[in-house]
């Protein structure tokens, strides 16, 4: 059985906490088409801070329901943002989700990467809890963790065969971004709008944040596999060179993000297609 969440390890909920920043969530959801009075489902929430930040931003008269599949993380969700207007459900995401209602709103990020096989029937999935004219709204990254200048080809290589690896192995999709149009065309959606920006953007001194999410990837990822790094002895090493070239200040990293979202029409196969 391919493991469903490849980060899950025993600081997840840290990591995700410090890395969601609240002001490009509000950015985000509201260019999309978040307002007032919405009701709004948050797939994937994680540790529900962004669920809470969704909250925030559809108001009193709106709602917002957290769901994902960790019994850890919806526990710290509802002790932590639980409370009148939100609520947090446990569900597995590849399973029907209708009895959790309609929603106005339907917020999907950074999740669709870790189910490359599977992504657009996810995305079938989440539209059946839509209601007519609502909006799906898919946000993910490109590219993802390839972008990197100062590397030295040693460890380019091992880190583009590590992406490899996790493609074959761990239904990992480093290019989840740009398959986001596809699938809301396909799926019939009207008014559909792509927002492309830059994502882990990392030059200069290194931030304390970035530090920790970047290393806490490469230590999850070296003990849940046997990867195969050319050029390097053992994954300690690949670490140790790859944490160098990390805290040179005169290295840059970044991945593209890309946001995608429509209206749901009853019209498959229908889409009017917009640039911002």
């Amino acid at each position: 059985m391919k493991i469903r969440y490849i980060m899950e390890n025993d600081q997840e909920i840290l990591r995700l906490e410090l890395k969601t920043e609240e002001a490009k969530v509000i950015e985000q959801a509201t260019r999309a088409g978040l307002s007032e009075g919405m009701r709004v489902a948050d797939i994937g929430c994680g540790t529900g801070r962004t669920t809470a930040i969704l909250r925030q931003i559809v108001g009193a008269k709106g709602y917002a329901v957290g769901v994902d599949g960790s019994k850890e993380r919806i526990r710290h969700a509802t002790e932590r943002y639980g409370g009148e207007g939100i609520s947090f459900a446990i569900r597995d995401i590849r399973q029907p989700l209708e009895d959790l209602g309609r929603f106005d709103f339907i917020w999907v990020r950074f999740i669709l990467e870790y189910f490359k096989e599977e992504a657009f029937s996810l995305v079938q999935n989440f539209t059946k809890l839509l209601t007519q004219d609502g909006i799906l709204c898919l946000i993910d990254l490109d590219h993802n963790s390839l972008n990197h200048y100062g590397l030295s080809p040693r460890l380019e290589g091992a880190i583009r065969a590590a992406i490899n690896q996790m493609e074959d192995r761990l239904d990992f999709d480093p290019y989840a971004g740009r398959k986001l149009y596809s699938h809301l065309y396909r799926l019939g959606f009207k008014d559909i709008a792509v927002h492309v920006e830059a994502h882990h953007l990392i030059y200069g001194s290194l931030r304390n944040t970035d530090a920790f999410n970047w290393i806490r990837k490469i230590e999850v990822l070296a003990k849940k596999m046997d990867f195969s790094l050319p050029g390097y002895s053992s994954p300690e090493e690949f670490k140790e060179d790859f944490l160098r070239f990390f805290e040179d200040p005169g290295r840059f990293t970044y991945t593209p993000l890309i946001a995608c979202w429509g209206r749901k029409s009853g019209t498959p196969g229908f889409s009017v297609g917009s640039r911002l």
